[in-house]
């Protein structure tokens, strides 16, 4: 795969690199007696420099014949010193801010590039949202490499959203300079049915010498997963059991070990590879979604590293996770990935292997970041209008639209059971549990006893006027309620609630700002963040950003609920490709047979 993310391609320099490494020309910057964390040995090289020219690694080893009159040196004082961290699967859009701040909040912990699926904005804004958004990433010196998203909507038929993508777009995107491959091909069911839009989609990135990303959620490792990886898919985030990333790394799939602001899985897929004396070279580490506070509190790959380290993988097999393993995937181990003569300068100084603190970052062979800090300039970015503008919504919501009446014949005060969707803390799982609901005044209600909450989502991209509701239990909420419209993946308007009254308010909170996350109670606003780009992101730094997910977060607690990045949780109950039970515009979906289901239980 041609990378046209570095300085320069090295058929422009190699005649340079092959000069300097001899000692014929002098270097651009040398490193000096660093500890080399070698990711292609497994090994630490001690008091070791490196030779950079034109954004290039053109020697390693002792580089005194490499330095000239003119030439910069950076004494390493032996800190150690790793390949820029790469994180393979990675949905910026769920950072609530822009690719550039993103940037500029992730660079500073060691992150160089990032296989970015920018499937969030797309189903909001298409592909021209796409391009928007990799403007504002081309304003950095991040590798922002683009896996155009795949499914839009994520499973054709069950949703309603901003966009439409198919085998025909996948075709066109695949000659932008940015694109790199397939974003997470998230309908398996297309897949493993044989279905025309699945597989074309594929057939266009295989065609064009790209890869496919994936998401296979099932826990099915024999004849589906051997289709799966068989159709084309190298990689997948979605595994949720030991024996899921064990299968596929087994089959020749990468499995990405994800661990993000919710979805904490790393602690159980880690035993994959303690438990088993198997080769590592099919593991990643990744994030997939990271909050603006855990980026600000706890950091990116760095903060993922540090707790692999800690759940007892060695420091350089969980480096090589982020790094080299991470490059081989996307088959860009050429340019990326280690410190090697011809590779991008892309270089992490660390501090210790244990505590693994990024003191300094240097991208195409400049520094980017110090201390903690970017080191790069960032002007503000103008976002058109049409992606500031992206509620579309046929009417102002009242309470009387959350009404759900109960089924034809059922008296008063009897109960009616009911299919809900429980959520579980920090996993993207959830599972259907069956409730017994009280009828009143010919309706059903919330009930905080059983923790049951009503849930609707409003279609906002059409003005439809479309609209699907049911019931979740698992967020312990007791008054007041929750709406978003970061909803994946359609991302239209979700609202959660106690009562009428106050899900109407949050619900028209949001339709007034141009979207974001609201907490309402009482008839009162307790916490907003607005987030005006395509209802998913602001432009604010991540330390703004932080200060406002952080207290939106608190009145979370003050109506009762205290899991984890409980909106990134509320945010997947619309999402139709992960089991068991979601709830669309159009409905709720059993996504275990892919049918829609009834809110009553027969």
């Amino acid at each position: 795969m041609i990378n046209t993310f570095c300085k320069k391609p090295l058929w422009e320099c190699s005649q340079t690199l092959a000069g300097v490494a001899q000692g014929r020309e002098a270097a651009d910057l040398v490193i000096t007696h660093a500890k080399l964390v070698n990711v292609c040995t497994a090994e630490i090289q001690e008091d070791i420099d490196v030779a950079i020219a034109q954004g290039r690694i053109a020697y390693v080893g002792h580089a005194d014949h490499c330095i000239g009159e003119n030439t910069q040196v950076i004494d390493a004082q032996g800190q150690y010193l790793a390949p820029g961290f790469l994180d393979g699967h990675i949905h910026v859009e769920s950072s609530m801010m822009g690719a550039g701040e993103y940037a500029r909040a992730v660079v500073p912990h060691g992150t160089t590039g990032i296989y970015w699926d920018p499937h969030e904005v797309c189903n909001v804004l298409g592909l021209d949202g796409v391009k928007v958004m990799a403007e504002d990433a081309a304003r950095t010196p991040l590798k922002a490499m683009i896996t155009t998203p795949s499914c839009v909507p994520a499973v054709p038929g069950f949703e309603d959203t901003g966009s439409f993508v198919g085998p025909d777009d996948i075709a066109e995107s695949m000659n932008w300079p940015n694109v790199v491959g397939l974003g997470e091909m998230m309908n398996f069911p297309g897949i493993l049915a044989g279905t025309d839009h699945a597989h074309g989609e594929v057939a266009e990135t295989l065609k064009a010498g790209k890869i496919v990303t994936g998401h296979y959620s099932l826990p099915e490792t024999d004849q589906g997963l051997n289709a799966y990886v068989a159709s084309g898919v190298r990689c997948c985030h979605e595994s949720t059991r030991a024996e899921d990333a064990l299968a596929k790394m087994r089959l020749g799939m990468y499995a990405q070990l994800r661990y993000g602001s919710a979805w904490k899985d790393l602690p159980v897929l880690a035993e994959a590879v303690l438990a088993q004396d198997i080769d590592t070279r099919f593991a990643l580490l990744v994030s997939d979604d990271t909050h603006p506070h855990t980026l600000v509190a706890d950091g990116h790959l760095d903060h993922i590293v540090r707790v692999a380290v800690s759940l007892g993988i060695d420091p350089i097999t969980a480096i090589q996770m982020v790094t080299i393993n991470c490059a081989q995937c996307f088959q860009m181990d050429h340019d990326l990935g280690s410190i090697t003569p011809g590779k991008c300068a892309d270089l992490v100084f660390l501090d210790d292997l244990e505590h693994l603190q990024v003191t300094r970052v240097l991208i195409d062979g400049e520094v980017v970041a110090e201390n903690g800090r970017a080191t790069f300039d960032l002007p503000p970015f103008e976002f058109p209008a049409w992606v500031t503008h992206s509620m579309h919504l046929d009417r102002k919501i009242t309470p009387d639209a959350f009404a759900i009446p109960a089924p034809k014949g059922t008296a008063e005060d009897d109960t009616v059971r009911i299919r809900t969707i429980e959520v579980i803390p920090g996993k993207v799982g959830t599972r259907e549990t069956h409730v017994d609901l009280p009828v009143v005044d010919g309706r059903l209600e919330s009930d905080v006893d059983q923790d049951v909450l009503k849930a609707f989502v409003f279609e906002r991209h059409h003005e439809t006027g479309k609209f699907g509701y049911g019931f979740t239990k698992g967020f312990g909420i007791k008054r007041g309620a929750m709406a978003s419209t970061v909803a994946h993946d359609a991302h239209n308007l979700l609202v959660v609630g106690t009562n009428d009254e106050d899900m109407a308010l949050a619900a028209n909170t949001l339709a007034t700002c141009g979207g974001g996350m609201v907490v309402v109670a009482d008839g009162e606003v307790l916490g907003l963040v607005e987030l005006p780009i395509a209802g998913l992101m602001d432009a604010l730094p991540a330390e703004e950003m932080s200060e406002k997910v952080h207290a939106l977060e608190k009145t979370w607690a003050e109506i009762g609920c205290t899991m984890p990045s409980p909106f990134m949780t509320m945010a997947l109950i619309p999402l139709a490709c992960l089991p068991e039970l979601r709830l669309t515009n159009r409905g709720l979906v059993d996504c275990t047979t892919f049918q829609f289901a009834n809110l009553e239980v027969e």
